[in-house]
């Protein structure tokens, strides 16, 4: 029976890929580089350590991973500031998991300080989850299962008994590897690409209502 719900960030309760893309592309045109932005799709979901890093090993561009995220946090902070929202159907749906009593999560590969910009952004505070997890508290980053293993460790409910809400498929993967039913969301992917999910929907405006009720 479900008792939990882990919520992956980006592309499930917002939708900010495009200001992380874009602050990667103005990073390494910093280092004097043009990247395209399709180079990053590939890494998305799997932390900024990958999803810069990932880039500049294909560019062979000197990479500090401390000194360019922060320089790339920077960047990002000034992108989002008023610019991003609660996806369609996030604060609804996190009214109906509290409704059912659910402990619920964020479980993102983000490291702290991004997960800390966008629910700002956003106006949800930290303190209507249970508990975060963020990539700099796991070692093996998503599609690995660990990220959410965590985050069900942290809320107490066995991951067997926790719906995990997608957009990636490394995200997907992650969730199954993890042993939790996964509701993913088409916000980046395509259907064909999440086909492992229980349910697929659009938004958290228009899921199934099985999914919370198994």
């Amino acid at each position: 029976m479900i008792k939990g719900v882990l919520f992956d960030m980006d592309g499930v309760l917002l939708e900010s890929e495009e200001y992380i893309n874009k602050a990667g592309v103005l990073l390494f045109k910093e280092k004097g580089v043009e990247v395209n932005p399709e180079d990053f799709l590939q890494f998305t979901g799997m932390g900024e350590n990958k999803y810069l890093g990932g880039v500049a090993e294909k560019y062979n561009i000197p990479f500090d991973v401390d000194r360019d995220k922060a320089r790339a946090y920077e960047i990002y902070a000034e992108l989002v500031h008023g610019k991003i929202k609660p996806l369609p159907g996030v604060m609804e749906f996190i009214e109906k998991c509290k409704s059912k009593g659910l402990k619920m999560a964020v479980a993102t590969s983000a490291d702290r300080v991004k997960m800390e910009i966008n629910l700002r952004e956003i106006n949800l505070p930290e303190t209507i989850f249970d508990a975060t997890v963020n990539g700099l508290e796991i070692e093996k980053l998503k599609p690995e299962p660990d990220i959410f293993l965590l985050a069900a460790k942290r809320i107490g409910i066995n991951p067997s008994s926790c719906l995990v809400v997608e957009d990636a498929i490394s995200g997907v993967k992650a969730a199954k590897a993890a042993g939790s039913k996964v509701l993913a969301l088409k916000t980046t992917f395509s259907e064909d690409d999440l086909y492992e999910a229980e349910w697929i929907a659009s938004n958290l405006k228009n899921t199934p209502d099985a999914a919370l009720n198994w």
